[in-house]
């Protein structure tokens, strides 16, 4: 379960940054910023951040809405986009959309981080910023499982949404994965725009 543990090693304010997104064949990579106000945060808003992963669709909905109601956490969300994803490659992609979320955050009135604790094992680079890597950190520190759950969540609804205009692939329920339905329609249907051209099994077709 997650805990400051981490936070509190560190002198300053602490911001939190995670992904979602880095393993669909469509849609966005979307990573998110926060900042948890230790002080005033009690127990029954923290039982509910925990690592989105380990979350249900509800309980992270819940957890999301709940952190922002407090006024308690502080938070921004960026994305890259797939033409970025498709250029850069992913990995670089979402080192742009952590950069872009720490940014936007700092950009927030009385919210300037002094270290920022990122979710594996590699800082971003230009990132302007301290930061320290927590492998598994989703679920180890608070402020990164919040972070998870804000771009968990904000994926997610932009994917149902997207999945209105593109009807067919299952955007609303396997969210850009490639699970059976969605790799059955994409036989089917052909690729979006919003499809990852440089991912398997578009960059193995031959005319796409």
């Amino acid at each position: 379960m997650p805990s400051f543990r981490f936070e509190m090693r560190i002198a300053g304010m602490v911001a939190g940054i995670d992904e979602a997104g880095r393993g669909p064949l469509a849609g966005p990579v979307v990573a998110a910023a926060a900042v948890i106000d230790r002080t005033a945060a009690k127990r029954r808003l923290l039982k509910l951040i925990n690592d989105s992963k380990q979350l249900e669709l509800e309980d992270r909905e819940a957890a999301y809405e709940a952190m922002v109601a407090s006024g308690l956490v502080k938070y921004a969300v960026a994305e890259a986009t797939v033409e970025e994803i498709d250029r850069f490659n992913i990995l670089q992609a979402t080192f742009l959309a952590m950069r872009r979320a720490l940014e936007a955050l700092s950009q927030q009135p009385d919210v300037r981080p002094d270290v920022v604790l990122i979710d594996g094992n590699q800082v971003p680079p230009r990132l302007g910023c301290k930061a320290e890597t927590i492998v598994g950190g989703d679920g180890r520190s608070y402020s990164i499982a919040a972070a998870s759950i804000f771009a968990k969540v904000t994926r997610d609804r932009y994917m149902a949404k997207l999945a209105e205009t593109y009807p067919g692939y299952g955007w609303e329920t396997n969210r850009g994965y490639g699970s059976g339905e969605h790799l059955d329609a994409i036989s089917r249907l052909g690729p979006t725009p919003h499809h990852r051209m440089s991912f398997s099994p578009f960059n193995r077709l031959p005319g796409l």
